[in-house]
């Protein structure tokens, strides 16, 4: 094993700068230019003036690695790294993160060095270095580098290690891409169906949610009793669009489960939407699942006129979203109330071609689960190979 502070040396700190008004000033990559994939997402890029002299060292170079010396959060701890592969001379990073370079490219590979890193977060390697304060986690970086091993083997072989991950991770990359086209030739087929609602070009019938559906609620306002395991208790954050998130999931016992059921008794087909944080994904009901909701998720039940499938696409469609947008509370955390929700207003094509565009979802669907399968599987062997060679 090998310290990680004798192959990077010192950490070098980020550079902020003053407001760039112009544009003209120079790029820098900031915790919000992370991705939990360890690669550089260059949407949102800022760049700052910057007068101070003697950095030339810290512009980035390929094969850097900055590491996140501020952020997290309980449920994500702080000490993400990217793996810088941009122009070199070109980019900076600032001072909520630090840069680790490797000294000796003969002897360590910097992209192992950086999957070694990337590991060790993965598995909550970080936390034990983290010093939190008020709204923030920070890394206390020196300690975390003076003691932190990297395995010790010979450069050839940290190099053939990273093209087995690398070309596993391209796989990775490529069904994701494949499973995205999925989403947009049936967002694309909707809008064919039915037109732009902004417009309402095919001239369908409106009318408000209050009018289309037999009930609309949210969930438990008083705090439920929850358990260990048990019954699904459903919150915002386990909607998504088009199904739910069950893998952080609470539960609640049955005793809890009848009291709350007498308000409301979720069915197949109803539609859920998130009503707190981030507002208006939504998705229906699936067969024989049993569960209750918080106060964070709000349920339509709607009328036959409308299937629940289209009743989905209508939802995420931008029309109906600019609507959402609009009713949402203004505050710390945003908030869609079921008053807001009654009055959104919907459209009413023939239930044959909302029967249609079903049809043709459940078809591409079909598609998305083995590409799905395919993807599992993938990352599934990538994470037993990281396993393999960083524990």
């Amino acid at each position: 094993m090998a310290k990680l502070i004798e192959i990077i040396g010192t950490v070098l700190s980020g550079e902020w700068g003053t407001d760039d008004e112009t544009g003209d000033g120079i790029p820098v990559l900031r915790t919000t230019n992370f991705t939990n994939e360890g690669v550089v997402n260059y949407n949102n890029l800022v760049t700052r003036i910057i007068t101070k002299k003697n950095i030339e060292e810290k512009y980035l170079r390929k094969g850097d690695i900055i590491i996140e010396k501020s952020g997290g959060s309980d449920k994500f701890p702080v000490g993400r790294v990217i793996y810088f592969d941009g122009e070199d001379n070109t980019y900076l990073f600032n001072n909520f993160t630090g840069l680790l370079r490797v000294k000796d490219q003969e002897l360590w590979y910097p992209r192992y060095v950086f999957y070694s890193l990337f590991a060790n977060y993965k598995r909550g390697g970080t936390r034990a270095f983290e010093n939190k304060t008020t709204g923030l986690h920070n890394l206390k970086i020196d300690d975390y580098v003076s003691r932190y091993e990297v395995v010790e083997i010979g450069v050839t072989e940290q190099v053939l290690i990273c093209d087995k991950l690398d070309k596993l991770y391209e796989i990775i990359k490529l069904r994701k891409q494949e499973i995205q086209l999925l989403d947009d030739l049936i967002k694309a087929r909707f809008v064919e169906m039915f037109g732009d609602f902004r417009t309402n070009e095919k001239g369908w019938k409106i009318k408000t949610f209050t009018e289309l559906s037999y009930l609309i609620t949210d969930g438990e306002h008083a705090t439920p009793r929850r358990s260990s395991e048990g019954i699904y208790l459903l919150s915002a954050r386990n909607i998504l669009n088009h199904y739910l998130q069950l893998e952080d999931v609470d539960y609640i016992d049955q005793e809890e489960y009848d009291r709350i059921a007498k308000r409301v008794i979720p069915q197949e087909g109803d539609i859920l939407i998130s009503c707190s944080g981030t507002v208006g994904r939504c998705c229906s009901v699936p067969a024989n699942l049993k569960f209750q909701m918080v106060r964070s998720a709000a349920l339509i039940r709607f009328k036959e006129e409308i299937t629940p499938i289209f009743a989905e696409y209508m939802i995420t469609s931008n029309y109906l979203q600019e609507q959402i947008n609009r009713s949402k509370t203004a505050s710390s955390q945003a908030n869609l109330f079921q008053g807001k929700i009654k009055e959104l207003k919907g459209f009413i094509p023939p239930l044959e071609l909302q029967n249609q565009f079903a049809d043709f979802v459940k078809q591409v669907d079909k598609s998305k689960v083995a590409v799905q399968k395919s993807l599992d599987e993938t990352q599934k062997l990538f994470d037993a190979l990281m396993q393999k060679y960083f524990g």
